[in-house]
């Protein structure tokens, strides 16, 4: 993957960072390109675009999506996060708002805001709720496992959604994860099982925006590593070219038919795609034409665009929401 060597980032961007890092410590060392007009359809995965296709022609399912999505439900997340989170900007975790910054101006999306919560689990998710800007949640397990660049690509690949307009169906998976709503009667096992398929879909999508943001696919297999099995005291020493080994090892062992169907089994109620597999999609993609392309028309960051770049569409449809 092209790690974007002749791009530097503003110098002026320097806040404090936390630990090592294997491209910044801080902003200012930020080394990337940016990508003039970048549009959601050269990051979307084939498998969420074939999904989404799919998922918007189910009978009924948009009514049914609706129906889970009461205010209620949508007031009790919101209260839920912001009374029990910590607020970024630039005058909270200041370090932490500009990754945000920095990633929301390379994909080319609005900056959404972002809410730091105590939380012994690792992880991060999106929430688009009707009336108000959508908002990102981290939890503090996963900024106190990660580096500087790594927390960066969670956020970017959060802003993924957002950027690929993933939407109603995203926030409805969220606000389930969170037991902010349940599953209704009427969704079959079959519209249950297509709408997980999607999701899993969608999060190979945002991995692409974590890669665009990073310009090093090392640091985004790196974050998922650490999501499988890392923490504070064990990160530091895990090996990422060993994930990399052990991903395409993953796939041989699931090459027979057996081996294929105990994958699918595996993966069939869960709504993330393994790890080992999300670092074999994105280490294939790092090698890809597309990708070279989108690297190859980049300029230095902080040079101006040639043409002014439209606000994203995905985000008047989250505001519509």
């Amino acid at each position: 993957g092209g790690s974007g060597d002749e791009g530097e980032s503003t110098s002026e961007r320097d806040g404090g960072g936390k630990g090592e890092s294997s491209l910044f410590r801080t902003i200012g060392e930020r080394r990337v390109k940016h990508i003039p007009n970048l549009r959601e359809d050269e990051l979307r995965h084939p498998l969420d675009r074939q999904n989404t296709q799919l998922i918007s022609l189910l009978p009924g399912i948009e009514g049914v999506v609706k129906a889970m999505m009461s205010p209620m439900s949508e007031e009790i997340a919101l209260l839920e996060n912001i009374g029990t989170s910590v607020l970024v900007s630039k005058d909270q975790l200041p370090d932490i708002y500009r990754l945000l910054c920095d990633a929301a101006s390379l994909l080319q999306v609005e900056v959404p805001e972002l809410y730091i919560r105590q939380d012994p689990v690792p992880n991060a998710y999106t929430l688009a709720i009707k009336g108000r800007k959508p908002f990102i949640v981290m939890h503090t397990s996963l900024v106190d496992t990660l580096s500087p660049a790594e927390v960066q690509c969670v956020l970017a690949h959060e802003l993924g959604h957002l950027k690929c307009n993933h939407g109603i169906w995203l926030t409805t998976a969220n606000l389930l994860a969170l037991g902010a709503i349940s599953l209704l009667p009427m969704i079959s096992s079959s519209i249950q099982e297509q709408f997980l398929r999607w999701l899993r879909s969608a999060e190979l999508t945002c991995d692409r925006a974590a890669l665009v943001v990073a310009q090093d696919h090392k640091v985004v297999i790196s974050t998922l590593m650490k999501l499988a099995g890392g923490s504070p005291t064990l990160s530091s020493r895990l090996n990422v070219d060993a994930f990399i080994k052990q991903a395409k090892s993953y796939d041989e062992a699931t090459s027979s038919p057996l081996g294929w169907y105990l994958r699918n089994a595996q993966v069939s109620q869960l709504t993330h795609p393994l790890p080992v597999m999300r670092a074999r999609e994105i280490e294939e993609w790092s090698r890809s034409k597309e990708y070279k392309s989108i690297i190859k028309r980049g300029r230095k960051y902080g040079t101006p665009p040639e043409t002014t770049t439209q606000p994203n569409s995905s985000q008047a449809s989250m505001e519509a929401l």
